[in-house]
């Protein structure tokens, strides 16, 4: 009687559980994936945040100095373009662009004062 019952309804025994099993598996990778989209999401916030300190720390450091070397600029220009591409658009950005602004060389009357220290 049983084993009849069985042989007669084994194909929806089989699918009840693969249905659970499926969506047990769904479940617990969704879970993982939330996860790892949260990590993903705090190591993107922290290179922002340090691209930015770049930025605002070079502009203090050329600021000071009133130019920009060209090496300095192309650095500048390569951690604005990632800071931009990890949605970063706030002061940093106008800081970049006062840079690129910026002369390369000092004025020539820095230039005299150098030589004569």
């Amino acid at each position: 009687m049983i084993m009849q019952y069985i042989v007669v309804h084994w194909v929806e025994w089989f699918f009840t559980v693969a249905t659970f099993v499926l969506g047990f598996l769904y479940r617990q990778t969704a879970k993982k994936l939330k996860e790892e989209q949260k990590k993903n999401k705090a190591v993107a916030d922290g290179v922002q945040c340090l691209l930015r300190e770049s930025i605002v720390s070079n502009y203090n450091k050329y600021q000071d100095r009133d130019f920009c070397p060209i090496y300095a600029k192309e650095s500048i220009k390569k951690a604005y373009e990632a800071y931009h591409a990890l949605d970063g658009n706030d002061v940093a950005t106008q800081l970049y662009h006062t840079l690129l602004k910026m002369p390369e060389e000092p004025e020539e009357k820095e230039k005299i004062h150098e030589k004569k220290n």
